[in-house]
């Protein structure tokens, strides 16, 4: 994580020759210095990706005078951009249901400033986690989704989340099927965590079919939620080994473990404007 205040600068445009050093020159020609650099050029879909990073104090004129001044050569160039600021962090809700580990361990790691971000507010169906959360001194609201009024509910998080002014949402193991049309107000803003055994054992006790099958690895996929359930782009997996004298318990743990270790870095390569769109698939400059 670069700790310099900066300013990172995301470029998605039909492939072509020329647009590192166009980039570059724009940059150098107002002072810039580029503190880390990435580029992707994608034969398939012939689309070029860029992500730069550079020191908010070479460019005196600011975020804005830069804008205004590459808004032409993003013109010319038919390049989806975006220029964000470091010291305006993203603001991250959490949702969560009664399983803890991920909230948690999302709470202790911003905590602890390994997310640059700010969590204005977490968001659960039940009341079982109030008090992890009220210890970090981050407010809890409690949505309870019932099976008659599920509309209702899913308005009332909505208007909490406007309230708070949130641009990213994290699924903490929220075991509520989001709307449509809630997922549509955050394309590419929220984010999901679940095991990897889908779809082969699905349903209440995974862990326990995946043990009774004999599986020899566990895994955990996070991915940007779409209306089409766990089918969004993928952004982080992992996976650990099972041995042959572990037990269901030993299984679980180490699920909990890699669902949180893939978690937290999904998010902070999201807030560190390291993932980008390609499609159904995406662009990771880790």
């Amino acid at each position: 994580m670069i700790s310099e205040r900066h300013y990172t600068l995301t470029i998605d445009c039909p492939d072509r020759v020329g647009i590192v050093a166009d980039v570059s020159r724009f940059i150098a020609e107002r002072g810039g210095w580029i503190l880390e650099a990435n580029h992707h050029a994608d034969r398939d879909t012939q689309r070029f990706f860029m992500r730069n990073a550079i020191l908010a104090d070479s460019l005196p004129g600011g975020i804005d005078d830069f804008s205004t001044g590459f808004a032409p050569l993003a013109q010319r160039l038919d390049m989806r951009w975006r220029l964000s600021d470091s010291a305006r962090p993203r603001r991250v809700a959490l949702l969560a249901s009664r399983l803890d580990h991920c909230l948690v361990d999302l709470l202790y790691r911003w905590r602890a400033g390994e997310l640059p971000c700010d969590i204005p507010c977490v968001i659960s169906n039940h009341e079982d986690l109030r008090g992890d959360v009220e210890v970090h001194r981050v407010p809890f609201h409690c949505v309870p989704v019932s099976p008659d009024d599920k509309a209702g509910a899913f308005d009332r998080m909505a208007g909490l989340l406007e309230d708070n002014q949130v641009d990213t949402i994290v699924l903490a193991r929220y075991m509520q099927i989001l709307p449509p049309e809630l997922c549509a107000r955050y394309p590419g803003r929220i984010i999901n965590i679940h095991h990897s055994f889908l779809p082969s054992f699905i349903g209440a006790k995974p862990y326990h079919r995946a043990f009774e099958r004999g599986v020899k690895l566990i895994g955990a996929t996070s991915h940007y939620v779409t209306a089409d359930l766990d089918e969004g782009p993928i952004i982080e997996q992992d996976v650990v080994r099972v041995e042959h004298n572990d037990t269901v318990d030993d299984l679980i743990r180490y699920g909990r473990d890699v669902e949180r270790a893939v978690l937290a870095r999904a998010l902070r390569y999201h807030l560190e404007d390291r993932v980008m769109l390609n499609g159904s698939r995406t662009v990771v400059f880790r």
